[in-house]
């Protein structure tokens, strides 16, 4: 065991006014299985990039061990598999890279394929045994999951579960749970390490933000009890301050202690009121650091268009081609008003394909599609490689509401700042919600997302589940997330 020590750690990108981390201390066991989480932009693969030494910072970070990066990039694709597992783990027997792989629920054979050949989901599992198989380094493992099928995202949380020493980014919760020990969390304010997984951090999480909100509202009514107060007894003060002023006792009053007795009285008042105004700073000096780290999870609305009839599409003994290679065969399945279909099935099944068939893209199949021709679609697809420009020629381009749209990007956490920069430069969390604000700004009867979840972080995700649940569009989606499917879906097409 050895740590990992970070101190005084500062950090801003050259041309940004706003510190990124400001004098951050924490320390990580090496040792441990640690899940990274926080909203898209706080920080998470900045951090990993400071750990690697990529950029230049105040503080200091210190480590016995190496650090590897996943997933990392290979030079020659062309290579067999198992070349490119030893390029990065040297003096590896092949019997130990095959334990690994059968872990990982891969056979022997892919080992003596060229790495291009091989899926997306293969890669990620090939790239994961390299880096383990390596001794004396600490892995940080950023969003794993982005390829892989519910299938897939099991086996390798099962894998992870087994090993330590790493940073694991990801936002699935149920993968999170899996294979995590600790929970290092970016929070508005502070970073903070946390014993247990997932669900156990958000609990605690919970727990101490209703805590603080319930203290808050205890300070705010305590602070204008003693306002009232203070402002009572000041006056008081005055009235005894003004008796005590502008009589001649011995010509006036017949008693002749008057005067010292209301000065007496006033000094009092006056004590009393400065003890009641000590007391008002300090309560709300305690109010001043509550409420710091609530995230903005405010509630986002929808208004889905109601259709003339029930039935809005009917499928029946599809099978998609890609090329004359069929991918997925004899679907039959439809869409009423109010259903909320997943899509499910193993990486290259056709799920993406039928998506895009129902929403007039020239897909090569078979069998009957019926779409009727009145219905209005909103489409969010898997990348975001085109998105770019400013949101306002975004919002322009796509006739939705400015205000509406830029309201929906504030309640996902985007700063006024933010607003101001081209897409181009957004986190890949960032671009997904911005595909996702427009979707929820367009008028239409029936939602199709592909994959909406993918980099977006866990907040968030709780944020659009909420919002499904409670206005119930009809939508088909696709996506890997199995707490968001199982809370969500009315019915699942498996393929």
């Amino acid at each position: 065991m050895s740590l990992i020590n970070i101190s005084n750690l500062t950090f801003s990108y050259e041309g940004c006014y706003d510190n990124i981390f400001e004098n951050v201390n924490f320390q990580i066991d090496t040792n441990w299985k640690l899940g990274f989480v926080g909203r898209n932009g706080r920080g998470k693969t900045t951090f990993l990039n400071l750990l690697l030494g990529k950029y230049v910072y105040k503080g200091s970070i210190s480590s016995s061990i190496d650090f590897e990066y996943f997933p990392f990039e290979v030079e020659n694709k062309e290579e067999f598999t198992i070349d490119v597992i030893k390029k990065q783990a040297y003096n590896i027997d092949d019997w130990q890279i095959i334990r690994e792989i059968n872990l990982l629920d891969l056979s022997d054979e892919i080992l003596y394929r060229r790495f291009e050949t091989l899926s997306n989901g293969e890669r990620t599992k090939v790239l994961l045994v390299a880096l383990f198989l390596k001794e004396n380094n600490f892995l940080l493992i950023d969003e794993p999951t982005n390829h892989l099928d519910l299938n897939s995202r099991k086996i390798v949380s099962e894998y992870l579960s087994r090993k330590k020493g790493f940073i694991l980014i990801s936002h699935d919760r149920a993968f999170l749970d899996g294979c995590v020990d600790h929970i290092l969390s970016i929070n508005k304010e502070n970073i903070e390490v946390q014993k247990g997984d997932f669900s156990s951090w958000i609990k605690n999480k919970e727990m101490q933000d209703n805590f603080e909100i319930s203290k808050n509202e205890k300070l705010k009514k305590e602070i204008k009890r003693l306002s009232e107060s203070a402002k009572r007894t000041a006056e008081w003060s005055d009235k005894a301050e003004s008796r005590k002023i502008g009589f001649d006792p011995s010509k006036v009053e017949k008693n002749i202690s008057r005067r010292p007795t209301e000065a007496a009285k006033a000094k009092k008042m006056m004590s009393r009121s400065k003890a009641i105004q000590e007391r008002k700073t300090s309560i709300m000096d305690d109010k001043s650091k509550l409420l710091k780290n609530i995230e903005n999870s405010a509630e986002l609305k929808l208004s889905p268009l109601k259709f003339h009839t029930p039935n809005l599409i009917t499928v029946n003994k599809l099978n998609v081609f890609y090329g004359e290679k069929r991918v997925c065969e004899n679907i039959s399945f439809s869409v009423n008003e109010g259903d909320r279909i997943s899509i499910s099935g193993k990486n290259g099944s056709g799920k993406s394909s039928i998506l895009k068939l129902i929403c007039g893209e020239n897909i090569s199949y078979t069998g009957d599609v019926f779409i009727n021709k009145q219905l209005k679609i909103s489409y969010v697809q898997q990348n975001t490689e085109s998105l770019s420009g400013s949101l306002v020629d975004y919002a322009e381009k796509y006739g939705i509401d400015l205000s509406l749209f830029l309201a929906i990007l504030r309640k996902f956490d985007f700063s006024r700042s933010q607003f101001e920069k081209d897409i181009l430069f957004f986190s890949e969390g960032q671009k997904k919600k911005v595909l996702i604000a427009r979707s929820l700004c367009e008028k239409v009867h029936l939602y199709i997302w592909d994959e909406p979840l993918n980099f977006i972080d866990l907040i968030s995700r709780m944020q659009i589940e909420k919002l499904i649940l409670e206005y119930k569009p009809t939508i088909i989606f696709v996506e890997h997330d199995k707490f968001f499917t199982d809370n969500i879906a009315t019915n699942v097409i498996s393929i």
